[in-house]
């Protein structure tokens, strides 16, 4: 979402639009989004959301309204309960301002520190799953590079703010992620997929190694890290199959889905899914 409203903010400035600024400066209790989650309105759009509902469709007509009249910044206290439209049950306090050129480029600044700050997720296959998973994963809250030595196979549109890798070199994605990166393992080769997997679990500080693949795929690379010396420990980090959830569905798009929703319990969110953010049940 950060690389979508910083896209969406530079063109508005380079065509001259005005841009208000709607921000949860306050939640108490039981609400949709966050103190500190912000949306952009222009006359015509809007980018982010501040969650959606009554909520959002009266702020956006009063950021609009703020764009045609001028004037301060405006705080209004919403409870989200009784007559609001809304059932949340908390409260929010709301600040509505249109940022001066300082102040866009203090939220540009503000966008691209939280794009650096998110966590890297590396994606290695550009098959039919790697698409699909390119395309699902793209807009959550990490950045992902995808890699893979064929540039037909990414396919004729690549998502806002992924990094492409079309050299194969997968080597140095995977020395130089910082620790606590993540990585999907989907290429067109078991053996490339063998070699990948094992130099994620030998640097030993990935929170989330996910092999696509079926549990007999599963025990045939452990048996290929046992013999290599990896410890127990390291190869019980792997994730394989990746997005099982007791779905019989092989069709990409409901994998990439799949998969998806592992990635932000599992990797994004490890601590809320009971900490467990790594490993994977071996039975078949």
């Amino acid at each position: 979402m950060s690389m979508e409203m910083r896209a969406d903010l530079v063109r508005w400035r380079l065509s001259g639009q005005p841009v208000a600024r709607v921000r949860v400066s306050d939640a108490r209790g039981s609400t949709p989004r966050e103190a500190g989650t912000f949306m952009l309105v222009t006359p015509t759009e809007q980018s982010g959301t501040i969650g959606g509902g009554d909520l959002e469709w009266n702020a956006i007509h009063q950021a609009r309204r703020l764009l045609d009249a001028g004037g301060q910044a405006l705080v209004q206290r919403i409870s989200l309960g009784g007559n609001s439209g809304q059932c949340c049950g908390g409260e929010v306090r709301l600040t509505l301002d249109v940022p001066d050129r300082a102040g866009l480029d203090e939220i540009l600044a503000q966008l691209e520190h939280l794009r650096r700050t998110q966590p890297l997720l590396l994606l290695f296959g550009a098959g039919h799953v790697g698409r699909a998973l390119a395309h699902v994963l793209a807009p959550l809250p990490l950045r992902l590079a995808w890699c893979d030595s064929r540039p037909h196979e990414f396919g004729p549109s690549i998502p806002a703010g992924v990094a492409v890798h079309d050299d194969g070199a997968w080597e140095p994605l995977v020395a130089h992620a910082p620790p606590g990166s993540g990585a999907l393992v989907l290429t067109r080769s078991h053996a490339l997929d063998s070699l990948i997997v094992a130099s994620l679990l030998e640097r030993g500080d990935f929170r989330y190694v996910g092999l696509i693949g079926s549990h007999t795929k599963r025990r045939r690379f452990e048996a290929g890290f046992r013999q290599i010396g990896l410890p127990e420990e390291r190869i019980a980090t792997m994730v394989c199959p990746i997005g099982d959830r007791g779905v019989r569905d092989k069709r990409p798009a409901v994998i990439a889905a799949l998969v998806a929703a592992e990635i932000v319990t599992r990797f994004l969110h490890p601590a809320q899914a009971g900490g467990h953010a790594n490993g994977d049940d071996t039975s078949p």
